[in-house]
């Protein structure tokens, strides 16, 4: 699994810088953040997380938004970039593992943990709260003044979502599982279709 969580993240993290990039910020690829090595954008407790919890994160990729021509609405593609980028390797994995025997060879279950990682990465990431990519996008889908009212919340956003898994892991509310899993499995069996059983086989194997 940990090939499949570190490149998953990779391509999660390059994605905004690239967007960055594109948009006329730089700051990422003069930080060597630009680039497909893991090792850059490692984060060992947002690793450990998608062990022990399911979810996790890597180190974000740094971006100076007065780079931008439009702060706010350019921080939301850069933000968004990520998430699309985990759903484009969903769908790759899902499209290669139909390709193959499905009587859990090597093969299988990477594109197995390939399309649950990824669909998990970009349900998860999209929530709208900060530091998560959902609140740059939300931001910037709203009103200045409802995006500015935002902002003066997100130092509170990183302690809420720590908090909820602390909750989950210890005291077993639940909580992130009845917002997420409904959705990320929905989404697992959509793209999946007829291998959905097995891949739930293989992870519920890894989990066990």
């Amino acid at each position: 699994m940990t090939p499949v969580i570190l490149f998953s993240l990779t391509v999660h993290e390059y994605s905004h810088g690239k967007m960055a990039l594109l948009l006329g910020d730089d700051t990422a690829k003069r930080l060597g953040r630009l680039s497909f090595n893991p090792l850059r954008h490692l984060d060992i407790l947002g690793v450990l997380f998608f062990y022990f919890v399911g979810f996790g994160w890597a180190k974000p990729v740094p971006v100076d938004p007065r780079n931008f021509v439009s702060p706010r609405r350019d921080m939301m593609y850069v933000a968004i970039a990520g998430p699309l980028s985990n759903i484009a390797l969903a769908v790759g994995c899902s499209f290669f593992i139909r390709l193959i025997s499905p009587e859990f060879s090597y093969l299988f279950v990477i594109l197995a943990y390939g399309i649950w990682i990824n669909v998990a990465l970009a349900i998860f990431n999209m929530l709208p709260m900060y530091p998560l990519d959902g609140a740059s996008v939300l931001k910037g889908m709203v009103s200045q003044k409802i995006a500015e009212r935002m902002t003066n919340l997100d130092r509170f956003g990183a302690f809420l979502i720590l908090g909820v898994f602390l909750l989950d892991h210890f005291a077993h509310t639940g909580i992130l599982g009845t917002i997420l899993m409904l959705p990320i499995n929905y989404s697992v069996l959509f793209l999946s279709q007829e291998t959905f059983p097995m891949i739930i086989e293989v992870l519920r194997a890894s989990f066990a």
